[in-house]
């Protein structure tokens, strides 16, 4: 049978109860509370594929970089100088070419009939000017023969009044056909004074009558020697020695002139044409070094020019190489070139993380003494390069930071390296 036990023990063992209840309730309690305000767990990151570096004090050489292309410094595009269809292609893209070599032959019927037709009006002007010219001479020669009959007139008759004045002196001849005499005379200077002065006219006059017709002359000279040469202009000469670049014309094409027909370069002048990023170009100046790199070796030259206007986002620089290429350079040939803009002395500096911006602020993962960790720290840069970047505060010579991309772990403040 039960035994009833006494009210007290069951009010003890009821208190008993309810206190361990307490007990276990705040336990569970304290414990929540406790975990909420542990940190989490830093997490494990493979150390071998991160890329570290460690920040120097001395100089750091400020540089821009950008690709590129080698193009001819001495470039020729040789235009049609009269319009013309293309008959013949002799030369092909890269055959090396002569200053008188002919790279392309058009045909123009109607312009040879007018060179022709040029030609036989030249003759014809030639010989109108011949023409005149012994017309003229003949007039002249029959002023001359009358001047020289005048003369010769008046010598006689000076002769005559010498005479006439010895024979009235002795009485022999009577006055009055002395006077005729001399009236004589008298005339015969004056008739001859006038035909010198006339002849003098007629000198003047031939003058200025061949001037014109050989201004007719020459003119027509000119215009043959126009249309001769553009005769002569269907056989499209090169101009220059070089290698032929380009014909961006087919045979049976169409050409007006001043349509460009081929393009003729110096391969041994090249320079490089390098595409520098619009935000990167406010301090590249001419006459900056450069090094540019051919894939096949590294030549150094300067900056010669800057071109004033963007497009797509980059700025074109001109390189003059200062060096001879290397063997196998040639237009058109992919190449990189690097800019050295300013040499910063005594500065701290770093490899430029892939996410760092100049004259900003980010957060580096700075590496434990023992380099087992990493801390997340906050670090001001300010200018940079193409491979560093300067540190202004945050980090000191000798510190190793994470230049990797770890926006995977960006909620977290330490990381661990395995």
């Amino acid at each position: 049978m039960d035994v009833a036990r006494p009210p007290e023990v069951a009010r003890q063992r009821r208190r008993r109860r309810a206190l361990w209840s307490a007990a276990a309730v705040l336990a569970v309690i304290g414990t929540t509370v406790g975990l909420a305000r542990l940190q989490p767990a830093a997490p494990a990151v493979d150390a071998a594929p991160l890329w570290m570096d460690t920040v120097n004090r001395g100089t750091m050489v400020r540089q821009v970089r950008g690709p590129g292309v080698l193009v001819p410094d001495d470039t020729r595009w040789i235009p049609a100088q009269t319009e013309g269809r293309v008959e013949r292609i002799l030369v092909q893209p890269g055959a090396v070419v002569e200053p008188r070599t002919i790279l392309i032959e058009l045909s123009n019927p109607q312009l040879e009939q007018q060179a022709e037709a040029a030609r036989l009006a030249l003759q014809a002007a030639e010989a109108s000017l011949q023409s005149l010219r012994a017309d003229l001479e003949q007039d002249l020669l029959s002023q001359r023969v009358r001047a020289a009959e005048l003369e010769a007139q008046l010598a006689r008759a000076k002769m005559d009044v010498e005479v006439d004045e010895s024979l009235a002196s002795k009485g022999l001849l009577d006055d009055l056909t002395v006077r005729k005499d001399r009236l004589t005379a008298d005339t015969l200077a004056t008739q001859l004074q006038l035909e010198r002065e006339r002849l003098d006219s007629s000198r003047n006059s031939i003058t200025a009558r061949l001037a014109v017709q050989q201004a007719e002359v020459d003119q027509r000279r000119s215009n043959v020697v126009l249309l001769e040469n553009q005769v002569d202009a269907l056989q499209l000469q090169a101009g220059v020695a070089g290698v032929l670049q380009q014909v961006p014309v087919e045979v049976g094409q169409r050409v007006t002139p001043g349509t460009n027909l081929a393009r003729v370069a110096d391969p041994t002048r090249l320079k490089a044409e390098l595409r520098i990023a619009e935000t990167q170009i406010k301090d590249v100046a001419v006459g900056q070094l450069t090094e540019i790199d051919t894939r096949n070796g590294i030549v150094k030259g300067h900056v010669t020019r800057i071109n004033p206007a963007s497009e797509n986002g980059t700025v074109t620089v001109d390189v003059v190489p200062d060096e001879p290429l290397p063997r196998g350079a040639r237009p058109d040939m992919n190449v990189e070139g690097t800019i050295e803009l300013e040499r910063l002395d005594d500065v701290l500096y770093v490899g430029r993380p892939a996410f760092g911006q100049e004259q900003a602020s980010t957060t580096l993962f700075k590496v434990d003494a023992d380099g087992s960790a990493a801390v997340r720290t906050t670090v001001a840069f300010g200018r940079s390069s193409v491979t560093s970047i300067e540190i202004v505060r945050g980090l000191e010579a000798g510190d190793r930071v994470v230049l990797s991309d770890m926006s995977a772990w960006d909620e977290y403040d330490r990381v661990r390296f395995r």
